[in-house]
Formats: structure tokens, sequence, C-alpha cells
């Protein structure tokens, strides 16, 4: 039976409330028994994504496996929302080019009151951390398939019995993420804002 509450604020709020080693170690069983698959192929580099403000309806979180074009294997906590707005939206990468050293790609939108919006988003990621994260009518500890408030991304193929959790809202007050890749059925970005610019210039 999963574990219900009506509402809960946690201080700190990291990777889904999951403990790291049981996770991993869930994670690499699951590899062994051919359970899990990535969305598609990853770049290899994780990148930084951080927001003033993530909130949404419809959250689930589960574990997976992300595949990168050279065949590494990441370990990943998704994240979905049905229906997501993003304030002070930052992403920055740094890539190393040839002769030139390292430059940063950065990408930045929902700013001056204006948020992003998403719908069936999808973060996966290896650390999340945030002054405030905010929860209604959360169930921890739901099998992945049988999840109802939120949902598995359809590309991945995940074990309907393992662990997840879910809530009908979310909303996470100054998130920094580490994310390996990001995806959504709609991605509307006001205020974008990309550069790429020569040395490090991290979100956070």
């Amino acid at each position: 039976m999963s574990q219900r509450i009506g509402k809960t604020h946690w201080k700190r709020f990291a990777i889904g409330a999951v403990p790291t080693v049981v996770a991993t170690a869930a994670v690499a069983v699951s590899m062994a028994q051919g359970a899990l698959a990535a969305s598609f192929s990853i770049s290899g580099s994780d990148f930084q994504v951080s927001a003033g403000k993530l909130s949404g309806t419809g959250f689930g979180n589960y574990a997976t496996v992300d595949v990168a074009k050279n065949g590494k294997h990441v370990p990943v906590s998704v994240s979905s929302i049905k229906n997501a707005t993003v304030t002070d939206m930052c992403q920055s990468v740094p890539v190393d080019i040839p002769v030139l050293g390292t430059y940063t790609m950065t990408l930045k939108a929902g700013g001056s009151g204006t948020p992003v919006k998403a719908k069936d988003l999808y973060i996966d990621m290896t650390d999340l951390k945030a002054k405030k994260g905010t929860f209604t009518n959360v169930d921890i500890g739901v099998a992945t398939g049988s999840m109802t408030k939120g949902q598995v991304n359809p590309k991945d193929k995940v074990d309907p019995n393992g662990y997840a959790q879910q809530a009908d809202k979310v909303e996470i007050i100054d998130a920094h993420q580490t994310v390996w890749a990001t995806s959504a059925g709609t991605f509307e970005l006001s205020g974008l804002h990309m550069n790429i610019a020569a040395g490090r210039h991290n979100c956070f």
C-alpha cells in the first residue's frame, strides 16, 4: 500500500526522496533483467538546469536508464509533469571546441513575469536540490505501472512493479538540477535567449 500524505513540505528535496544507494541498486537489477531502456541516445554529457519556480499538475517520478551514443549507461530519476510552468529558467552546458578551448552554451527563458510552459514534460536527472518542495496528495512507493496522477514517458521501457511516486500537484522553489536529458510534448519558452560564450558560465 502506498503512503498517502495530503500536503508535504520539504526544505531540501534531493532526487525524488529516494535513497540513492537503494535506487541505484534497483536500477542495476532492472538493467540486468532487461526491464529498462533509455528514451533516446543521450550525448554523454550532463548539464545544469535551474529555475526560480517549477510547478505543475500530474507529477510522477520513477527510475530508468539513459544510454549514451558511446554505449555508456546512466541511471536516472525521471520527473514527469503533465502540465508545467517554469520561471527564471536557465540551462547551461560546457563544450570543448578544438583549438578554441571551453565554451558554454546557455539558454534562458521565463523571466519578466512570463513563465515557460510545457506539456508532457520529462526530466532525466541525477541530482536535484531546492529551497522548498511542496507536493499535494502525494503517493510514495506506488508501483510504476499503477500511477494514475503521474505518467511514464511512453518511450521509456520500465518495470511496472518498480518503485515510483506521484502527486496531484508539485511546486519546487529555487531548483538546481543536474540533468542528462529533457523532453516534452510542447515547450513554449517566453523571453528566450540562447548564446554561446568563451569560458564556463554555469547556471549555479
